[in-house]
This record gives C-alpha cells, sequence and structure tokens, in this order.
C-alpha cells in the first residue's frame, strides 16, 4: 500500500498486554503471577527446556502446581491435549510458559480451551507472546486462527534467558521476527503507527543478529535483539500477514520443516515475489537493512548469509517432489496479497528456496 500522510485514514487497536523488560526480570515471576491471579500454574517447556522451567516452579513457589516439558513445535493437537490432561489433574488455573514459539504456542492452546491467564517467558525472537494468533497442526495440516482468547497477559522479557541461546538457532530466530514486520509493511491493514515500529524492529535486529553470530555472549547485542522481537511481535500480532507466512504454514505443517528455519529460507523469495506491488514498504525494508544499494529481498538473503543460517528447503529436509504440491497448497484458499497469486510464479519462488538460488 501507499505510504500514509498526514491527515491519511487508517485504523490501530492496540492489544492488551502487560510487558516486563530487562536483565534479571525472571525473579518477578511470582509477583506476576499474582497481579493475575494465579494460584497454581502450570509451568511450560519443551523437553530441552526443563531446566529453566524447574527455575521458574522455584521462583513461584507456592504458586505452582507442576510442570509439563513436552510442548513441541507447531503445536500439534495431540500434544495440547496431553498437557490439558495435566493441566486438570493438577487443578492448574493459569499457564506459565517460558521457551520459544512451540512453549508459547502450546500455553495458547491450553488458554484457547479453558480461559485460563498465560504468562509468557520468551527464550527466542520467536514474537508468538505479543499476538493474538494460535497455529496448530493436526496430521499433516496446519491452521491458525486469531482471537484475544489466546493473547497472553503477561510477558516477561528476561536478555539473561538469551545467552544460552545458540548463535545459529539465534539467527533464525530473528529472521523470523523480521519476517512479521516485514509483511506488517505491506499489510492491507498497515498503519503508520505499526509501520515505525517494523522499521525500527528490522532494523534493530540486523545490527545485533551478525554481532551475535560472532559473540553470542555480547550482552548489548541481545538486549537489542530482544527489544527487536518485541516490536516485530508487535507487528504480528496487530495487522495480516500475506504470502510467505501463507507459505511457511503450508511448508511446516506439510513436511514437519523447522519453523525458524523456514521463514529464514523463504523470506527473502517471498519479498522478491511480492516487490513490483509494494515499492514504498520494500524502500523501507531496505533502509531498516542498512541502506539502499541493494534490493530488500537480496539485503535480507544476505543477512541469512551473514549469521550462517540455511538459505535452502533442502537442507531442511523438504524433498525435492514436495515443490508442486506446497504450490498446490499455496494458493488452495484465497487470501489477500499485494500482489495477486499466481502459481506459476509461486512454484518457481519455491523452486529457488529448495536449492538456496539467490532471490529473483
Amino acid at each position: 500500500m501507499a505510504d500514509l500522510g498526514l491527515g491519511a485514514s487508517f485504523v490501530y487497536s492496540a492489544l492488551p498486554a502487560r510487558v516486563v523488560f530487562g536483565a534479571g526480570t525472571l525473579a518477578n515471576v511470582r509477583d506476576e503471577a499474582e497481579r493475575l491471579a494465579i494460584a497454581r500454574a502450570l509451568g511450560l517447556t519443551t523437553p530441552a527446556q526443563a531446566e529453566h522451567g524447574r527455575a521458574v516452579i522455584d521462583l513461584l513457589g507456592d504458586r505452582a502446581a507442576g510442570a509439563f516439558h513436552g510442548a513441541t513445535m507447531h503445536t500439534p493437537v495431540g500434544v495440547t491435549a496431553t498437557a490439558l490432561a495435566a493441566f486438570r489433574e493438577l487443578a492448574a488455573d493459569g499457564v506459565v510458559a517460558i521457551g520459544g514459539g512451540s512453549t508459547i504456542g502450546l500455553g495458547k492452546a491450553i488458554a484457547a480451551r479453558t480461559g485460563a491467564p498465560q504468562l509468557a517467558i520468551p527464550t527466542t525472537y520467536a514474537g508468538s507472546e505479543m499476538t493474538p494468533i494460535l497455529g496448530e497442526t493436526e496430521g499433516d495440516q496446519k491452521t491458525t486462527r486469531r482471537s484475544l482468547d489466546v493473547l497472553p497477559e503477561t510477558v516477561i522479557y528476561d536478555v539473561d534467558l538469551t545467552l544460552g541461546l545458540p548463535a545459529a538457532l539465534s539467527g533464525t530466530s530473528g529472521i523470523n521476527a523480521i519476517a512479521h514486520a516485514v509483511e506488517a509493511l505491506y499489510a492491507r491493514d498497515a498503519n503508520p503507527i505499526i509501520s515505525l515500529l517494523a522499521e525500527q524492529g528490522i532494523a534493530a535486529l540486523a545490527r545485533a543478529l551478525p554481532v551475535i553470530a560472532g559473540d553470542p555472549g555480547d550482552r548489548a547485542a541481545r538486549s537489542a535483539a530482544q527489544y527487536g522481537a518485541w516490536l516485530c511481535g508487535v507487528c504480528l500480532g496487530a495487522v495480516g500477514m500475506a504470502l510467505h507466512h501463507k507459505l511457511c504454514h503450508v511448508l511446516g505443517g506439510t513436511f514437519g520443516l523447522p519453523h525458524a528455519e523456514t521463514h529464514t529460507v523463504v523470506l527473502a523469495h517471498a519479498v522478491a515475489y511480492n516487490a513490483p506491488a509494494a515499492p514504498a514498504a520494500m524502500a523501507r525494508i531496505a533502509h531498516a537493512l542498512g541502506g539502499a544499494e541493494r534490493s530488500a529481498a537480496r539485503a535480507l538473503h544476505d543477512l541469512a548469509g551473514a549469521v550462517g543460517a540455511p538459505r535452502s528447503l533442502a537442507e531442511l529436509g523438504m524433498p525435492g517432489d514436495g515443490i508442486d504440491r506446497a504450490a498446490d497448497l499455496a494458493v488452495a484458499n484465497p487470501y489477500w496479497n499485494p500482489r495477486p497469486l499466481d502459481r506459476s510464479a509461486i512454484r518457481d519462488l519455491l523452486a529457488r528456496a529448495f536449492t538456496g538460488a539467490p532471490p529473483q
């Protein structure tokens, strides 16, 4: 869409959320649970994050009901059913999710089914904690829904929790966050408030991620990345998304590809596809990425290379004979995109992403 100038009409809806940001802020978790009137919290993590979960349970003290360490990517409904059984068996009345999008997604799924309040503590840059969006998988199909019922009431950002995030995952998680802001800049319901947040979020992450790739313990870069991820998450929660997110849902749900890595591979190609239809957004993206000497798509591709991230779907395990199926699914159900959906062009996009060729 065109740049919104002074006097332009738009709609901006601020989402209700409390954010606690800083270093050492995890120590506030019991007080924040009390603010939400959570008396018996179920702690949620993935198996790999169980140690963080135990630390949260200790800090919650008498406000902890127990823990569930089985969250997994793409929020399978079967895992949710198991976690929900634990929630009810422990007579829990709220959830505290610590981890990335997998864990926070599980917290949302429980909240959607119980109405329980949520306290989210992200340890990656996924941004799910700031959105009223829940994506779930059943079989090989991923579906999403948008409702304030799944928006966490409180989010604690603690930069100390990101210091142990491996450099490789930091890069892909951060580019996943950038994808939210990129699509917000050309969203159908874009507005000047979200566009400002999007540009600043992209810029903060683009500066921080290469530093983290070289020195994962750089606290200033970690703090900047977490700040950028927060802004990008706000963008994802406030406006609609388009082709990029649709493709990633198709690829993740159908082929079981890892979430952040898939976003990292696809983003530059989806941006190249939409570039002719959104020149103003592309200029802002390129500026946020460090200048106008490269296209937005090429700058994103180069950023992935700079942080050592994968740049091909083949590296992620996608079968070569899945390209046509993914293209079919991407156009099966109509959705808004700045450039009309063209099955042949989308197939070409996917073929380039499969091999890791630069965006065209």
